[in-house]
C-alpha cells in the first residue's frame, strides 16, 4: 500500500514578512500569494522489512532506523522525522516497516516555500494513511506547529496555508496564531495575463532564510522604527495588490511590486545584495516595471512583471546574468492526497 500526496509551492506577490511573529502578533499581517505548478511530493510505502526508511530523492539523502515511536532529530531529513514524531505523539499508531520518500520540484532555499510545503505534503500522506479528521486549517496550523515549535525552525505562517489551500489568496495574520485565508475570485483572463507577464527567474543561489528572519524578528522586538514602518507599508502593498487583481488593473502590478521591493530591503540586512540589485536593474532597463525577491531574500528566485510584450526582451536580457528562467503555471488546488493499492 502506498499513500501519496503533493502540495504546490507559492509565489508571494505582496506583504512578504508580515506573517512572521512578533510583527503579526503586535500589528497584524497581510499577504497576497498564489500557488504554482511546482510541487512537494511525499509517499509513505508499507514495506516488509522491520525498519523505517526516509529518503529525499531530490537531495540524494537516505536514513534507516529501527522501528520506533520517535526518530532522532539530527539535522538530516528532519522535516520528515518531525512529522512522524508529532503524529506518533498525538495519534499513536503501531509502528510498522515503512518508507517515507519525498521530492521537491525546486531547490531548498529558493524562496518558494519549499520546506513548509514539504511538511504539508508529508503530513498529508499521514492524514491519508491514518484517515485523520483534519480540515485545511487544521493541516496548515499543524504543519506550522511542527516546523516552528517542534523543530524550532524560523519562519512565517503563509507557506503552510498556501500549500494547503492553493489558488490565489489574501491572507491575514493575527495574534494567538489566528489566520484567515480569503480566496480571491480573480477573472481567468486576468490570471492568464498575469501568468504571461510574470517571469520566474532562478538566480542559482541558495540562501539560509533563518538568519534573515531572525534579524527581522529582532528588529521588531527592539522596536526598530525603520524596519517596522517598512513592514507596515508591505501590509499596505498586499491590499493594493488585492485591489489591482480583483479590478483587473494589471498595469499597476509592476509599480506595486517595485514599491514592495524597496520596502522589503528596509526590513533586514542581506535581503538583497549587489548581484540581486544588478539583476533587478537589468530587468527594469529591458522593460520590466517591477519585481521582487521571492521568500525571505538573499537569493533563490526573483520575479519580474513585464507588461505588453516586454517579457521577451526582459528574458533575453536577464539570461545573460547567472541563472535561468523557470516555466510555471498558476494552480487552483492545494494539498492533494490519494492511496495506491
Amino acid at each position: 500500500m502506498i499513500y501519496r500526496s503533493k502540495a504546490p509551492l507559492r509565489i508571494g506577490l505582496a506583504g512578504g514578512g508580515t506573517d512572521v511573529s512578533p510583527y503579526c502578533d503586535l500589528y497584524g499581517g497581510a499577504i497576497l500569494n498564489m500557488t504554482i505548478s511546482l510541487f512537494a511530493h511525499a509517499n509513505i510505502e508499507m514495506i516488509e522489512s522491520n525498519e523505517i526508511i526516509i529518503e529525499a530523492f531530490d537531495r540524494s539523502e537516505i536514513q534507516r532506523f529501527e522501528i520506533a515511536n520517535s526518530l532522532p532529530i539530527d539535522g538530516t531529513l528532519d522535516l520528515a522525522k518531525g512529522v512522524y514524531n508529532r503524529i506518533q505523539k498525538d495519534f499513536p499508531f503501531t509502528p510498522k516497516g515503512m518508507k517515507i520518500s519525498t521530492y521537491v520540484d525546486a531547490p531548498a532555499g529558493s524562496g518558494l516555500g519549499t520546506s513548509s510545503t514539504l511538511v504539508v505534503a508529508i503530513l498529508g500522506a499521514f492524514v491519508e494513511m491514518l484517515k485523520l479528521p483534519f480540515g485545511d486549517y487544521d493541516i496548515a496550523h499543524y504543519a506550522y506547529e511542527i516546523e516552528r515549535n517542534d523543530l524550532k525552525l524560523s519562519g512565517g505562517k503563509q507557506d503552510q496555508y498556501a500549500a494547503t489551500f492553493g489558488g490565489v489568496n489574501f491572507m491575514e495574520f493575527y495574534e494567538d496564531d489566528k489566520v484567515i485565508v480569503n480566496p480571491l475570485r480573480v477573472r481567468n483572463q486576468h490570471l492568464h495575463e498575469l501568468e504571461n507577464n510574470l517571469i520566474l527567474f532562478y538566480t542559482e543561489t541558495s540562501r539560509e532564510s533563518a538568519k534573515i528572519i531572525d534579524e527581522q524578528q529582532k528588529n521588531v522586538q527592539q522596536k526598530n522604527e525603520k524596519s517596522i514602518v517598512a513592514m507596515h507599508k508591505l501590509k499596505e502593498q498586499a491590499v493594493q495588490m488585492k485591489v489591482a487583481l480583483l479590478k483587473g488593473k494589471l498595469n499597476e502590478i509592476g509599480e506595486i511590486l517595485n514599491f514592495g521591493f524597496q520596502q522589503k530591503k528596509q526590513m533586514a540586512k542581506n535581503i538583497s545584495n549587489e548581484m540581486l540589485d544588478n539583476l533587478y536593474h537589468v530587468a527594469i532597463e529591458a522593460g520590466a516595471t517591477g519585481g521582487k525577491i521571492s521568500g525571505a531574500g538573499g537569493g533563490g528566485f526573483m520575479i519580474f512583471y513585464c507588461p505588453s510584450n516586454t517579457r521577451y526582451q526582459v528574458i533575453e536580457a536577464i539570461q545573460k546574468c547567472n541563472g535561468k528562467i523557470r516555466d510555471y503555471s498558476f494552480t487552483k488546488y492545494g494539498l492533494q492526497t490519494w492511496t495506491v493499492e
